[in-house]
């Protein structure tokens, strides 16, 4: 049997959301979701962080920590941050994180 596409809430660890946040580009993503006031971007967006191989790559390992949900949209795939989830587990994580990366924005 796979493993669902998105983890539920309650399954979401925090070494894994961690872990992902700890790469730069990963980090970057979620910062420009997170500025993004919920409105879902397409991979497009993040091109000027890598090549669309390595963005799938982060984005598989955002979606598999549980911090982002990929929807299909046609040929697009619909980026959003799961912040009322991250924010259920993890009562002020995102918003203490983007604080301490400098993102100067509410989360």
């Amino acid at each position: 049997m796979t493993e669902p596409l998105h983890p539920e809430t309650e399954d979401m660890a925090l070494a894994q959301v961690l872990a992902a946040l700890g790469d730069e580009t990963r980090l970057a993503i979620v910062g420009m979701l997170a500025r993004g006031a919920g409105e879902p971007m397409t991979c497009s967006r993040f091109l000027h962080l890598g090549s669309k191989t390595g963005l799938s790559y982060h984005l598989a390992k955002l979606r598999e920590a549980g911090l982002v949900r990929v929807r299909p949209e046609g040929t697009k795939r619909l980026i959003s941050l799961r912040k009322a989830d991250l924010d259920e587990r993890f009562p002020g994580l995102l918003d203490s994180l983007m604080t301490a990366d400098g993102s100067e924005q509410q989360a």
